[in-house]
């Protein structure tokens, strides 16, 4: 049994090891796959059975150009990369990796919002350059903090993540709301579902954890950012190609959005171009608020077990 491992070096990062996957074939490993090109990609897979896979975009040309591939494993939750309709058309299993990164993402959204409401790594940064020792004052700080006590949190995307980012919130004694197009008024661990409107309205600050699909791609823009409260705050730790860049890019300039914090970009590597390098108040991060070593070894760990259940002709987790 052949497997390929076409882009490891995320998932592994030096302390998580590929040794569990490699005791199970013949085995291939490349830290990363040059995934504009075609060529490489059906190199990297050459005639292998198995392939495990996270960014790089496997087409209904690498289908094509690679007859022996029968299973795919996802090495993350999200599996846009995978032409599911050509796996399908070839016959090929695809399996990912469900709730590995619930606790660590769910935290990592919760540090964006509390960086923002209270600068800590900014204000720690203004001390390192003497700004406190020559202070006349006993204390200084560039902007006020924001107590999350009695503000309003809509979520959207109240899965795992969603729900798990909302308990945190509500520790520090936030309102909950959260919306579904085809649940409003339906009962939720909170209350019960809103409709979008009403969550762009109502929320102080809006949190974001649903996948990328034709009905999410931007739903974050000039219309939908028109519908919130001035001064809201965005956080998003799914996926950048939710939110029009431009979009919020002038509402932050403008102020109608008071500040961002976020994980991803609608291109990744972010382009150099992208107008949110230079937009105010907007924390970037390189999408890392998976990166725990506790998650990636889970993810490792379930990777394994996929590929296990394959081989015994038990496939699961199966996206198709």
């Amino acid at each position: 049994m052949k497997i390929a491992v076409l882009d490891g070096y995320m998932l592994g990062h030096g302390d998580v090891s590929f040794a569990p996957v490699e005791d199970l074939g013949e085995y291939a490993y490349y830290d990363s796959t040059d995934c504009s090109n075609a060529d490489e990609i059906v190199e990297h897979i050459g005639s292998a059975e198995i392939i495990l896979v996270n960014k790089v975009p496997i087409t209904a040309e690498i289908f094509d150009r690679c007859p022996n591939l029968k299973f795919i494993c996802e090495t993350a939750t999200g599996y846009n990369n995978i032409d599911l309709q050509a796996a399908a058309a070839h016959s090929v299993l695809v399996s990912n990796v469900p709730s590995y990164g619930t606790n660590t993402v769910a935290q990592f959204a919760m540090a964006l919002l509390l960086e923002i409401c209270n600068g800590v790594g900014h204000h720690a940064a203004a001390v390192r350059k003497g700004r406190w020792s020559s202070c006349q004052y006993n204390c200084f700080w560039d902007f006020s903090n924001i107590e999350l006590a009695d503000k309003t949190i809509g979520i959207i995307g109240a899965g795992r993540i969603g729900m798990t980012f909302a308990r945190m919130a509500q520790a520090f004694g936030a309102r909950i709301i959260a919306s579904h197009p085809r649940k409003v008024g339906e009962p939720f661990e909170f209350g019960c579902y809103t409709s979008m409107d009403e969550l762009l309205a109502q929320s102080d600050i809006i949190s974001l954890h649903c996948p990328l699909t034709p009905e999410t791609n931007q739903l974050i823009n000039a219309e939908t950012i028109k519908k919130m409260k001035h001064g809201a705050i965005l956080i998003n730790t799914s996926r950048g190609q939710l939110i029009d860049e431009a979009a919020l890019t002038a509402a932050l300039e403008g102020g109608k959005i008071k500040a961002a914090g976020l994980d991803v970009a609608s291109s990744e590597p972010i382009a150099e171009d992208n107008p949110l390098l230079s937009a105010p108040n907007c924390i970037l991060t390189p999408h890392m608020a998976w990166s725990a070593t506790e998650a990636r070894q889970r993810l490792m760990d379930i990777c394994v077990e996929n590929l296990k259940a394959y081989i015994g002709g038990q496939p699961v987790n199966l996206v198709r």
